[in-house]
């Protein structure tokens, strides 16, 4: 745990906003720094139905006296806000007993603009309540919920049970366990508004009125925004979050890796800020008073932007990997339960081609494990049955091809093919002798070229 004297007076406005963020506030935000008025943090609150603003001023110093509280209770006076408004005052420190006493006042008069005060206990003590670590002047996010890695109602394989479903000339009862393995990756879930107007001498030409939800992987290194898939799967499992208990998921998995996260609330919240600024940066065509055409670039300002929410969540990654024969598929997924968003499949491909995707046919070779798509897989002709062409062993027979398991199998249709009569060696190149009188002829020819006659 951080000690909080250690802060600067800009990284204490900065951590209270975090704070009062994950309590629940609305509209947190800090007011402008180049020129104090006796408030640092704007937000709001809902109470019985009414809305009520809250001025807060952060004092980072060893003691807070009575003319700070009274600073404050004028500010929030003259704060421009259509509604019930209270102040709170916030130090690292403590109060003086007169600054004590003024704010105890002011709530037995039943003032309209009440203050609270929080001294540096207190905020270690909210900050323990609402699972936050203060380190180095920040705040850094400690998460004990996770979505669940797997469908409790079902196996953890069952996912590449299903997989393998579509593959021909195999069965579910022929597929050895995979080895799994489940890595707790960080996310925040991130709420924000936009508000802003912009205007010239000819009224509103743009409006911005947004609210903006994303989902954001949050390892260490540079955040980075989920993709849809893995956003909806997040934002619709939020509800249904466990316990990240590594012990317990141990048993279930072979193996199980937790990652931190990267970067602070703060350093969140900025990187947000900042997304969100260049997103709805447009430029607006409209037509001066002077019937010329002009072209405004339209930025939000940081202060039109209000980050509502940041959600700490861990997402599953899990991944299993199958042993087939010769050949190692693996399948990977973001899991919430019985929903999951998958990342890489490697049972729909083929070992030979790379060609992938559930939209193609792929046949499972015994013969070597490959999976292969239909252009490499063949008919083993002594057995009748799938073999890949990476693993065949091939002979040309009069004017077709043909495909065998091994050496055995093809030195053992030689000796088969040796004994045919003419009619049943024309009958094992089907495709030619469909083609008439002049393929037979072909094929007659170049049988008894074989045998030596012509």
């Amino acid at each position: 745990m951080a000690v909080l004297d250690d802060l600067s007076g800009f990284e204490f406005e900065d951590l209270m906003e975090d704070v009062f963020r994950n309590l629940g506030y609305e509209n947190v935000r800090q007011a402008e720094k180049t020129a104090d008025e006796g408030r640092d943090v704007i937000m709001e609150e809902v109470v019985d139905g009414t809305r009520r603003a809250i001025i807060v001023e952060c004092k980072h110093t060893g003691t807070v006296g009575r003319p700070v509280v009274q600073k404050l209770h004028s500010a929030i006076a003259t704060f421009d806000f259509e509604g019930p408004k209270r102040g709170m005052a916030v130090t690292t420190g403590r109060f003086t007993k007169p600054a004590q006493e003024y704010a105890e006042r002011l709530r037995q008069n039943d003032d309209p603009h009440p203050i609270e005060l929080l001294d540096g206990e207190d905020l270690r003590e909210i900050a323990d309540e609402i699972g936050l670590d203060l380190y180095n002047g920040r705040i850094e996010i400690l998460c004990d919920e996770t979505l669940r890695p797997y469908d409790p109602a079902a196996d953890v394989a069952a996912s590449v049970q299903e997989a393998f479903r579509d593959i021909e000339n195999i069965e579910a009862a022929d597929i050895p366990t995979p080895y799994s393995q489940v890595t707790f990756r960080p996310v925040v879930a991130i709420t924000a508004d936009t508000n802003a107007v912009f205007e010239t001498s000819v009224g509103v030409i743009h409006r911005i009125n947004d609210r903006t939800r994303f989902v954001v992987h949050a390892d260490r290194g540079h955040p980075r925004v989920a993709d849809n898939d893995v956003s909806t799967l997040v934002t619709e499992n939020f509800h249904a979050t466990v316990d990240l208990d590594i012990e317990r998921f141990a048993e279930t998995f072979d193996d199980v890796d937790e990652r931190r996260y990267g970067q602070t609330q703060t350093e969140y919240k900025d990187w947000a800020v900042d997304r969100l600024q260049d997103h709805h940066t447009t430029t607006v065509t409209y037509t001066g008073d002077n019937n010329v055409t002009y072209n405004k670039t339209c930025e939000p300002n940081r202060s039109d932007i209000s980050i509502q929410s940041i959600e700490p969540v861990y997402l599953p990654e899990v991944r299993h990997t199958t042993d087939l024969g010769e050949y190692t598929y693996p399948y990977e997924y973001y899991a919430a339960g019985p929903s999951r968003a998958t990342t890489e499949d490697g049972i729909h491909r083929c070992v030979h081609c790379k060609t992938s995707g559930t939209d193609e046919t792929y046949t499972y070779c015994p013969n070597c494990g490959a999976i292969a798509c239909d252009s490499h897989i063949k008919t083993e002709r002594l057995e009748q049955e799938p073999v890949c062409t990476g693993c065949a062993v091939t002979e040309r027979f009069a004017l077709k091809t043909k495909y065998f398991y091994d050496d055995p199998n093809r030195e053992a249709f030689r000796e088969e093919y040796a004994a045919m009569p003419f009619h049943q060696k024309a009958m094992e190149n089907k495709l030619l002798a469909a083609g008439g009188v002049v393929a037979t002829l072909l094929i007659v020819v170049g049988l008894l070229a074989i045998s030596g006659i012509v």
